[in-house]
């Protein structure tokens, strides 16, 4: 059965704008970020998925556990980062419509810290928000049928994708299949959903936009389910969505050091470029800038310099890309 929801204006013109972000993205060959790059938005999403989940750990602290180095922290803070460093290292190994995928990945998510994970709860449950009941989780012995019609619509619906990731993040809290770790996996399993359409979600850490509009993620699921249909959670997420994307084409205009330009240059490349090639990629830099930048990418032999003047051209050494 199909969840409930509608398509608005609202929903219309998101969906228009993401879909023109993505073009331009893939345009813009920012798709083929840098190691560097790739990395911090690895450790954006991983610090803002876990702090709206009140993990302690900073940012910092996350980058030295990536880096295998010991960290001093609440022993259960320093368990949900390693465990959500596995996952996120290995998104391509997930597979979007499949459930067997989704409790694995729930159960390295949550592995050492509760019992049984990436199995569905054995128990009812409610959330509380202070003093209330926010919301009373469907009987667990619902639950597996729940997820298999949800996991249905993910594989036959002929939904575009950006709905049906939002719709699935949604139920998927409304049925609340686990008795810990569902905000974290259904974050992330919208992710794996958007990434096996469009690959840039593979990098966009929407998740630190979701931290700082936590009051407004929580709202657009409380009225959701008042409504008794996702269509405002639907809005709220890509419009979160939506917003991803356009930092992300600001990437093109923030200020980058040296290695920073050079490194995302070379990913993006043909072998043989020249100083006007380098210069188109960033606008804002002069012509002395951009000559110390290749001279310094030479010194480290990333790439060959060859001819003279303006016969110059540069060949990227295999090895460096």
């Amino acid at each position: 059965m199909k969840p409930p929801y509608e398509i608005t204006q609202t929903i219309l013109k998101l969906i228009t704008s993401i879909s023109e972000k993505i073009g331009e993205v893939n345009a813009n060959y920012l798709n083929k970020q840098s190691p560097t790059l790739r990395k911090q938005n690895k450790i954006k999403t991983i610090h803002s998925s876990l702090q709206i989940e009140g993990n302690t750990l900073s940012q910092e602290q996350i980058t030295a556990l990536i880096e295998n180095k010991r960290v001093i922290g609440p022993e259960k803070d320093v368990t949900e980062v390693l465990n959500a460093i596995k996952v996120y290292e290995n998104l391509e190994s997930f597979k979007a419509t499949d459930e067997k995928s989704f409790l694995y990945a729930h159960q390295i998510m949550m592995k050492g810290l509760i019992a049984n994970p990436g199995k569905y709860r054995n128990k009812s449950v409610g959330i509380v928000k202070g003093l209330e009941l926010a919301h009373v989780a469907p009987p667990f012995e619902n639950v597996p049928f729940l997820m298999k019609d949800l996991f249905t619509y993910l594989k036959k619906s002929d939904e575009i994708v950006l709905i049906k990731s939002c719709v699935f993040h949604y139920e998927m809290e409304f049925i609340h299949p686990f008795l810990d770790g569902n905000g974290r996996i259904g974050r992330l399993w919208q992710t794996i959903i958007l990434m096996e359409k469009y690959p840039v979600f593979e990098f966009l850490p929407f998740e630190t936009l979701i931290n700082k509009t936590q009051k407004e993620y929580y709202e657009s699921l409380a009225l959701s389910d008042k409504a008794g249909n996702s269509t405002v959670f639907i809005e709220y997420m890509l419009h979160v969505i939506d917003q991803s994307l356009g930092e992300l084409l600001n990437f093109k205009n923030r200020t980058l050091r040296e290695m920073d330009r050079i490194e995302y240059f070379l990913k993006i490349s043909s072998n043989q470029f020249t100083r006007k090639d380098y210069m188109n990629t960033f606008k804002d830099i002069s012509t002395a800038t951009a000559s110390r930048d290749l001279k310094k990418a030479a010194e480290l032999n990333l790439i060959t310099k060859q001819g003279k003047d303006n016969q110059t051209v540069y060949n990227i050494n295999s090895y460096s890309s």
